[in-house]
């Protein structure tokens, strides 16, 4: 069974359905009983250039990064977004850091859209998946779109602590989409 094979992606991931953000896909028509729902897109730049910046940028973890958050590697030696790699996400909040494993199960990289979603592993704080997309219109726009499917993880300790997780997750949602935009 190679990485990429969707039986090896959802081995071990703590929810259903997986690649349910479709990141590849230009609409966004799941909607999955029992999960939050979001989606929100900001314009991040403009070119040839910007565009370039913010695929990379994306697909070697700088949102993330940029945002406040370590992301190590656990399978393979390349930080670089890779379907089927597991990686480990850590924040830092106050006193606290948070782990955060996931892997990657969804990757797109074409001449108008780049991104990946990844999916939570058991230990995650929440269960489900987020994508982060970058995409351009035809007129050199270049857009970046959040998209998350979030339920409260199994673990008792973390469903007790959900209320404050999804504080969490709109402040880092905010620093996502000012991650990506020119620095000039």
């Amino acid at each position: 069974m190679s990485e990429n094979d969707p039986a090896h992606n959802a081995e071990g991931l703590t929810y259903a359905p997986i690649g349910g953000t479709q990141p590849a896909e230009p609409e966004w028509s799941v909607e999955v009983p029992g999960y939050r729902h979001y989606e929100r897109t900001a314009t991040i730049g403009h070119g040839e250039a910007d565009w370039r910046e913010a695929c990379a940028a994306v697909m070697d973890w700088e949102v993330k990064h940029r945002s406040g958050f370590q992301v190590e590697p656990v399978t393979g030696s390349a930080l670089r977004a890779t379907e089927g790699h597991d990686y480990r996400i850590k924040a830092a909040i106050g006193p606290f850091t948070i782990h955060e494993p996931v892997r990657v199960v969804a990757a797109v990289e074409t001449l108008t859209r780049c991104g990946f979603a990844y999916g939570t592993l058991p230990g995650h704080p929440v269960s489900g998946e987020e994508a982060f997309i970058v995409h351009r219109s035809p007129d050199g726009t270049v857009w970046l779109t959040l998209r998350s499917l979030t339920r409260p993880a199994s673990k008792a300790s973390w469903r007790l602590a959900f209320p404050a997780l999804l504080i969490a997750q709109r402040h880092y949602r905010r620093r996502y989409l000012r991650a990506l935009r020119p620095r000039y």
